[in-house]
């Protein structure tokens, strides 16, 4: 259905518009908006997890963040996210667990790239 995906696009690069503007509350609503017309547009999935970030909705934010990981398990922005947002509420060992994770799977795609 290249309609939503197209649909989804447009609503995720207008919420980038509004974070650079600084208009966070917004973004997130087109960031969900973008994902309902295309609930696997990881880039959507990036941008609310940040937004709610920048917001200190931490919570939600590590649920997103989860999703993205669930969707793409190689995804090492993904895992970088939750790091950040482990550490940021506080919860070390899992802060450690997805760093590791993160620098695991940057590896692996740096060897892919130079084999």
């Amino acid at each position: 259905m290249p309609d939503a995906r197209q649909q989804a696009e447009d609503q995720y690069y207008a919420a980038l518009d509004l974070m650079a503007e600084g208009q966070l509350e917004q973004a997130v609503a087109l960031y969900r908006k973008a994902l309902q017309s295309d609930p696997t547009f990881t880039e959507a999935m990036h941008g609310l997890a940040r937004a709610l970030q920048d917001l200190q909705r931490y919570d939600e934010a590590i649920e997103v963040a989860q999703k993205i990981a669930e969707l793409d398990p190689d995804d090492v922005l993904a895992h970088t996210s939750l790091s950040v947002l482990y550490q940021k509420k506080g919860m070390i060992p899992e802060a450690e667990a997805e760093g590791a994770k993160a620098r695991v799977l940057g590896w692996k795609q740096q060897l892919k790239q130079g084999g």
